[in-house]
């Protein structure tokens, strides 16, 4: 029997879904587009700069967008749930272009830790997720937010090839000035692409307590926070790494970032339709973290072997970007969808304050073990987080598939 034409929109997802999904995904990719220029180019870049030739503050710098993100996701979110998403998201992309505009016109290394911190104010990750979530069915929430997590994927990537190349047209300054024009314009996007969500029948209120004390979501933010300590600390040492090691100026990065980039998306997609068609993503969720302590140890041992061939770094940076992506695209989707339903805003604003402070933590502390204790330090600290987590997640609840739910714990 041929299926109905109500089962057949069942299973794909519908234009409006399709657009929300999209041009959000866009947006959040943006607020990270923020962070993750910088991360190939600001090491070296501050050298140049007064200030520039302590590495904590240059690690500061690097996180400073993190810490004060976490302060604003739970506000930013539970507001959203109260007040509208599109309101708070429009509020947080004026704080980020703000932020934008004083790192490009600093002069020193304390004038970019302010712009820096201005930009992470807006902290609106939340608030988007929250509104992928309102937007889409239950079936396709973990199609949108894969576009979410590919969207951060595919951003550090381009950031990673790009930023090189962009640091020697128009100079880090000029690439400060290109996100706050960008922020302006996703103004208008969210004004005038972003459908509006459909309204949906009051539910009843659920404490915060609730959201703070379910086991499984507590897991999930203890995650995304090792995952964003590994990958800003990773970089604090990663592109002086290719420059000591490889002997790559800063502008040809992208020489190594391209293909390993573009493989690591070919590799990563594989695993994640297999686990979920086959209900099987609790075991490729440990073992993408079992791969990022395996990439984290290997780095150990690179930085204290400095004769080994370059090839090898390559290899752990292609292992390094599969594993991220698995982890990046899995995660916020299994959020959404254990979250309770009146609480999606303030869940998704724990988990993305745990992801903030992440970055934030990563970029200070990458940057203090590498000028105290070498850049070994670096990743030996990846590899703790790491091995932590897979402890932490290995009593997890068997992940639901497409349209399942998780009970509350």
């Amino acid at each position: 029997m041929s299926a109905t034409p109500s089962a057949e929109l069942s299973v794909r997802m519908t234009p409006t879904e399709i657009r929300a999904s999209l041009s959000l995904a866009s947006i959040f990719a943006l607020r990270m587009l923020g962070m993750f220029l910088i991360l190939p180019v600001f090491a070296v870049h501050a050298k140049s700069m007064p200030g520039g030739q302590s590495a904590t503050m240059v690690g500061l710098a690097m996180g400073i967008y993190g810490l004060t993100q976490s302060f604003g996701q739970i506000p930013f979110g539970a507001a959203s749930d109260k007040y509208g998403r599109k309101r708070v998201i429009v509020i947080g992309l004026i704080l980020f272009a703000l932020g934008s505009f004083i790192a490009a016109a600093a002069t020193t290394l304390e004038w970019v830790i302010v712009g820096r911190a201005v930009q992470g104010a807006g902290a609106i990750s939340a608030a988007v997720t929250a509104f992928i979530a309102d937007s889409t069915r239950d079936e396709h929430r973990t199609k949108a937010m894969a576009m979410v997590g590919g969207s951060i994927g595919l951003t550090f990537a381009v950031s990673l090839i790009a930023a090189p190349v962009m640091y020697t047209l128009i100079g880090m300054s000029g690439i400060f000035a290109l996100t706050g024009v960008l922020s302006a314009l996703a103004i208008l996007v969210v004004l005038y692409v972003v459908p509006p969500a459909p309204q949906k029948p009051p539910m009843p209120r659920v404490p915060f307590s609730a959201v703070l004390a379910n086991g499984e979501l507590m897991r999930l933010n203890y995650g995304v926070f090792a995952l964003h300590v590994t990958q800003m600390a990773m970089f604090v040492v990663v592109p002086s790494a290719l420059v000591q090691y490889v002997d790559l100026p800063v502008a040809a990065h992208w020489k190594i970032y391209l293909p390993v980039i573009l493989t690591s998306f070919a590799l990563m997609l594989p695993p994640v339709f297999i686990g979920e068609k086959r209900g099987m993503m609790k075991q490729v969720f440990l073992a993408a973290i079992g791969l990022m302590a395996v990439v984290q140890a290997g780095m150990w041992f690179f930085m204290s072997r400095p004769s080994m061939h370059w090839m090898v770094l390559v290899a752990l940076l292609l292992a390094f970007f599969v594993s991220f992506n698995i982890l990046e695209a899995c995660q916020p989707s299994l959020v959404s969808r254990i979250a309770p339903p009146a609480a999606k805003g303030a869940a998704l604003g724990v988990y993305n304050t745990l992801q903030a402070l992440g970055l934030f933590c990563g970029g200070a502390l990458g940057g203090w073990a590498q000028q105290h204790f070498g850049p070994g330090s670096v990743f030996a600290l990846g590899a703790v987080l790491t091995v932590v987590w897979i402890i932490i997640a290995a009593s997890m609840k068997h992940l639901p598939r497409r349209g399942a739910a998780v009970a509350a714990t």
